[in-house]
């Protein structure tokens, strides 16, 4: 009886399944109770969700996704059970490569805009799991190190969505042998979900005996210890009122903390080492930030991991990284990073990332100067060169059809535009470049001053132009076009030539050259050349916009033997073409 009950919800569900979209409904709010008993690897989970219908038609079937290693055991409305079929959805957004999907029938229609409050419960088990890695050839030994979340009795630490969905999400299947397929239901989930708001008690039981384990969910979040009898309660608050870029995620552990404002070191024993070097390194970071971008006020946490191969992992103010080595350069880099997140918060992923990277990249050139900063943003390029280089050849193409309007074609790229991206590599990678191009056209003091103006919770920031406006005033310099090109919209890649060179000397023998730069990619920049000769050497700057050329003349005191264009500040599609030798006369 009870099997022919299920093959009729079935057979009742299936022509909603059919069309079933799975991205109609964003869970716009979280409010969620966790247990954890790591000797049993094990999570529970029960609490709130308020799903949105965000898409164009009323809906009455969500399919509600978490992490196929756990399993839905209530679903309610209104206090009472709805009717739903758990199913198995095949997915790389979890470690496991798979989700456990309830296919829930809602008592009403949800209209277009409007909500619905689900009562929740689930539980399951979080081992290390590397399927969805191993199953596209990436060795067992790497991926443990990558596809490290685990609940375990000695460490836990455990990401959200993308690497585990232990909260409830809504998604289409993502597939990591498919190209981009995972970063973009990822990034389209993230954009979805980024005004969301979220809760979560974590907590378990401990016995007062033994050495209790730190917690640790966002940072400055309330870690309690409850005493019961002979068992010890220890929980943690996570809570965000907006997602944002953050991945809701806890470890915990027999941590060592080390409070130092707005800092807390989570070190593991043996580690002692490798915290003192944090620690050295945190009044340095601390003064360059303060100098850029304020005092850091907001907490930060960096949390050491029990494998010391442990791939780091950042989100928010909270970094996962660990501290087995004394890398001095690198804990300044990862405090700055993290120090720029605690003083400028920002709603913008451009902004709140591409200014952090931005600041790594500059600490680098405090510590060893220019060529040093510029190698290590070079490190940034490779993220997104291949995804540039197909933006601008889609529009080459389609600017090379009759009859078409270049501007409208430029206007409907089907890039990533850095004022609206979800995808990391744009507003990590491509962002700092930005900040750094910015820079060097605006001078650091007036990016500076526009920095420090800054403010994400004015009613301005809402407006597209804001930062634009507050850097333009600031160098008292147009920057539209520039804005145009790399922020508003994604043009692809600039690719700069020397195009001619004409050395020349007046009749009193003064030496001068004239440069005639071309660019003939779609997207426009202010890129340095420098010119040799015998003797030394002079760098210029010069503005080429898209498909465009630009010349210039400059004084030389000897006769010129070569020009180099970009010394790697620029991001372009193609450097195989910036050196032109000057023949000799």
């Amino acid at each position: 009886m009870k099997l022919f009950c299920v093959v009729c919800v079935l057979c009742g569900l299936a022509p909603g399944a059919l069309a079933l979209e799975r991205e109609a409904f964003t869970i716009s709010k979280y409010d969620l109770e966790i247990r954890v008993e790591p000797e049993q690897l094990r999570l529970g989970a029960r609490g709130k969700i308020t799903l949105r219908n965000d898409s164009a038609h009323p809906q009455k079937v969500v399919a509600l996704q978490i992490s196929s290693s756990l399993n839905w055991r209530s679903i309610r409305v209104d206090g009472k059970a709805v009717q739903f079929v758990s199913q198995p959805y095949t997915s790389d957004i979890d470690h496991t490569g798979a989700l456990s999907e309830a296919i829930v029938t809602l008592p009403v229609e949800i209209k277009p805009k409007d909500s619905a409050d689900l009562e929740i419960g689930y539980e399951g088990v979080i081992p290390l799991d590397t399927t969805r890695l191993a199953r596209v050839g990436v060795p067992e030994g790497i991926a443990k190190h990558t596809s490290w979340d685990q609940i375990s009795p000695s460490f836990t630490a455990v990401r959200g969505a993308g690497y585990v969905a232990w909260y409830p999400i809504t998604t289409e299947s993502a597939d990591f042998s498919e190209g981009n397929s995972l970063f973009e239901v990822v990034d389209r989930w993230k954009s979805r979900e980024a005004g969301s708001e979220f809760k979560a008690r974590i907590e378990m039981s401990h016995e007062s005996g033994e050495a209790a384990p730190v917690m640790i969910c966002s940072p400055g979040g309330d870690r309690i210890i409850q005493q019961s009898g002979r068992s010890q309660l220890i929980s943690a608050e996570c809570s965000w009122t907006r997602l944002g870029t953050v991945i809701p995620t806890f470890a915990m552990a027999n941590y060592e903390p080390e409070p130092k404002k707005p800092l807390t070191l989570f070190s593991l024993s043996g580690h002692e080492e490798g915290a003192a070097t944090y620690s050295n390194a945190l009044d340095p970071a601390m003064k360059f930030v303060s100098g850029w971008f304020g005092k850091p006020s907001a907490p930060v946490a960096i949390a050491d991991f029990s494998d010391p191969n442990s791939a780091p992992f950042e989100s928010g103010t909270l970094l996962m990284a660990s501290m087995a080595a004394e890398d001095s350069k690198l804990a300044g880099i990862n405090l700055v990073h993290e120090l720029v997140h605690s003083a400028l918060p920002s709603s913008r992923p451009w902004v709140y990332e591409g200014l952090a990277h931005f600041a790594e990249a500059m600490y680098r050139q405090e510590q060893g100067g220019r060529q040093a900063a510029l190698d290590f943003l070079g490190l940034h390029r490779a993220a997104f060169l291949d995804s540039e280089k197909e933006v601008s050849a889609a529009l080459l193409k389609d600017i090379g059809q009759k009859n078409v309007d270049r501007k409208n074609v430029e206007e409907k790229s089907a890039g990533q535009p850095l004022a609206i991206t979800f995808d990391e590599t744009y507003y990590r990678s491509k962002a700092a470049y930005v900040w750094w191009m910015l820079c060097d056209m605006a001078g650091e003091d007036a990016l500076k001053e526009a920095i420090r103006k800054y403010r994400a919770e004015d009613d301005n920031d809402k407006a597209p132009k804001y930062v634009e406006q507050l850097i333009e005033a600031a160098a008292n310099r147009d920057l539209s076009w520039f804005f145009d090109d790399w922020v508003y919209q994604d043009r692809g890649l600039p690719d700069f030539h020397v195009q001619s060179v004409h050395p020349w000397k007046t009749e009193k023998g003064v030496q001068f050259i004239t440069v005639t730069l071309e660019n003939l990619g779609n997207a426009g920049a202010e890129v340095p050349f420098t010119i040799f000769f015998e003797g030394g050497e002079i760098t210029k700057r010069i503005e080429v916009r898209a498909k465009a050329a630009a010349t210039t003349r400059v004084e030389l005191p000897g006769i010129a033997s070569r020009v180099v264009v970009n010394d790697g500040s620029v991001p372009e599609s193609d450097l195989t073409n910036n050196v032109f030798k000057i023949s000799a006369p």
